[in-house]
């Protein structure tokens, strides 16, 4: 590989899991259309969307376990929203990692966009009092928390994402959950989600070794950057960092659909 295409490779890397660790998302609501449109408008060999999905879904893997780690003391870990969405997570994004075979280059481009719209919708609702709950205080209705978090499991899979940037927005309007620990505790799940996913991915044969490991590289040095950068910003400032950068990838994908 020239080493032009693994510096672009770790920079999106790099961004992606920074941001990553900050908001509580994989990532992959801006690594997916990075890793599309980036290496080709620089000169190297585009990456298919089968392609692109399963390079995220490995680096997600790894990028969450760095944010993860920064986040496990202080409190903003929920443990029974980890478990009750975890494991519905992780059966849904084994079923959509592994049927993603079967659907073309453009379901899955159309998976992502629709995803990515629901996710820009639910942002931008107002969530106002969230942060004012103490962290041992917070209560979740159970049942909802797993019947949604299979259903992004499913839809997550098939685009080889963790599915956090449509999680946190569920957690943040839906469950009603403060911000940091939505932020934590997404981060968790996302973890647990991503294992369904890569398996899904590598057994099917849609990963790019190379490039993944270059991006799990760049992952482990910038998702727990990400983390402490998180606990320090005010929650409106990240919330509206999320908002931005999910409307922009929403735009890009539907302009690239039609």
């Amino acid at each position: 590989m020239e080493f032009g295409f693994i510096l672009t490779i770790f920079l999106i890397g790099f961004v992606g899991s920074y941001v990553s660790g900050m908001l509580g998302i994989g990532g992959s609501i801006i690594k997916y259309p990075m890793l599309l449109y980036i290496p080709p408008l620089v000169g190297f060999t585009a990456f298919t969307p089968h392609e692109v999905s399963g390079i995220s879904a490995v680096q997600v893997f790894f990028a969450t376990i760095g944010g993860v780690w920064a986040y496990r003391k202080g409190g903003y870990l929920n443990k029974p929203l980890i478990v009750y969405m975890g494991i519905s997570i992780l059966i849904g994004s084994f079923i959509g990692g592994y049927g993603s075979r079967f659907m073309p280059e453009a379901g899955i481009n159309l998976v992502y966009g629709l995803l990515a719209l629901t996710a820009t919708v639910m942002m931008f609702i107002p969530k106002n009092g969230l942060d004012d709950q103490e962290m041992d205080e917070v209560t979740f209705n159970r049942p909802l928390a797993a019947v949604l978090a299979l259903i992004v499991g499913i839809g997550a899979g098939i685009v080889g994402a963790a599915g956090a940037f449509l999680l946190v927005p569920i957690m943040l309007v839906v469950l009603k959950i403060p911000t940091r620990m939505t932020i934590a505790s997404s981060l968790a799940i996302t973890f647990i989600s991503s294992i369904g996913a890569t398996i899904g991915k590598v057994t099917t044969g849609q990963v790019e070794y190379a490039p993944a490991a270059i991006m799990i590289v760049a992952s482990l040095f910038a998702a727990p950057l990400g983390a402490s950068a998180g606990k320090k910003v005010n929650t409106k400032i990240l919330q509206t960092i999320l908002a931005v950068l999910i409307l922009a990838s929403t735009v890009k994908i539907w302009m690239d659909i039609f």
